[in-house]
């Protein structure tokens, strides 16, 4: 969000870029220079946000506010402030001051509307959705929100609506490609794959669509295009689990390359110590070469880390029936 000053017609008052070209200390300084300019305090907001210190942030959009109460982008960039706080009270607040001073303006009432969805509150989400629309009905943004709205409260088929008209409105409309690939993926419908790769047409590297797109490929018999695309997000992403594990499940499951499998687990391990499904399928990958110790070790893992792992527990009966000596839990 492009965070701009409204300072009406003070020529003295400059906005505030979206991105500040000058450093912090540069606006620290300046700040001391003009210490009753609004905009100074906006900026030292951008970059506290930027750092991720979002109390020093929090108290700059404040000062900001204090010094001009009649900018509502500044109401709203605090409100944004609350909810990642998850402050959603504090969020709605700011959202709802930010609609008394710009009542035309449709982004106070789209934030307020994902605050009243966090809290389930769907009529309310609704109604301030509707109400945006009614002010600029070509907004893509608001048809997504209306899209997360029915999603949430289990209505799939007005959720696809609403986020088929996002993505008319705006043919580069990611999110709103990738949840329309969620929802028909959980249909196991074939379009799911041609809505994950319009995403990935707008994001050719993005770890989310690829994930997405071979899980359902993986799911509905299509290894290679799986394979294809865990190789891209270890190129984008190296050190990202999933992939790897993935990865070794075709291998092991599908294709019974057991040594390659195995070395995917352990890749898996490395990224993430505590990934319990990896320990048990390099369990089974040393099971099924009878490399009794090791699978052991494996099973054992998983039930330290997950007491009441059936898999795991069924796994060390195996190796009790074959003579091993185990502690079976």
């Amino acid at each position: 969000m492009a965070l701009l000053a409204c300072t009406g017609d003070d020529p003295s008052v400059d906005s505030v870029p979206a991105k500040p070209s000058a450093s912090l200390t540069e606006v620290e300084q300046r700040i001391l220079a003009d210490p009753t300019n609004p905009v100074l305090f906006a900026e030292r907001a951008m970059f506290h946000e930027r750092m991720d210190s979002l109390r020093l942030a929090e108290n700059d959009w404040k000062r900001a506010i204090a010094l001009d109460s009649t900018n509502a982008t500044w109401r709203i960039a605090l409100g944004d402030l609350y909810f990642r706080k998850i402050k959603l009270l504090d969020a709605e607040q700011r959202f709802q001051e930010a609609i008394a001073l710009e009542p035309d303006s449709t982004e106070g009432r789209s934030k307020l509307g994902e605050v009243y969805l966090m809290q389930l509150r769907f009529k309310e989400a609704m109604t301030v959705a509707n109400d945006a629309l009614r002010m600029d009905p070509l907004d893509p943004k608001l048809y997504n929100l209306k899209g997360w709205i029915h999603r949430t409260a289990g209505d799939t088929a007005l959720a696809i609506s609403s986020y088929q008209t996002a993505v008319e409105r705006d043919l580069s409309y990611y999110d709103a490609y990738v949840s329309l690939g969620i929802l028909h993926a959980a249909k196991n419908d074939p379009l799911a794959m041609e809505y994950y790769n319009s995403a990935l047409e707008v994001r050719p590297r993005s770890v989310e669509a690829l994930y997405n797109k071979a899980m359902f490929a993986q799911e509905h018999g299509s290894d290679s295009t799986a394979l294809a695309c865990y190789a891209t997000i270890k190129e984008i992403e190296p050190n990202y689990p999933l992939a790897y594990y993935n990865t070794g499940y075709i291998l092991l499951e599908h294709k019974r390359l057991i040594p390659q499998a195995r070395a995917e687990f352990n890749k898996a391990i490395e990224m993430l110590p505590d990934y319990t499904q990896a320990y048990f399928s390099r369990g089974l990958t040393y099971e099924l070469q009878n490399m009794l110790d090791s699978a052991i070790f494996d099973y054992s893992q998983v039930l330290r880390l997950d007491p009441g792992n059936t898999e795991a527990a069924q796994g060390l009966s195996r190796m009790q029936a074959k003579g091993k000596k185990v502690k079976v839990r």
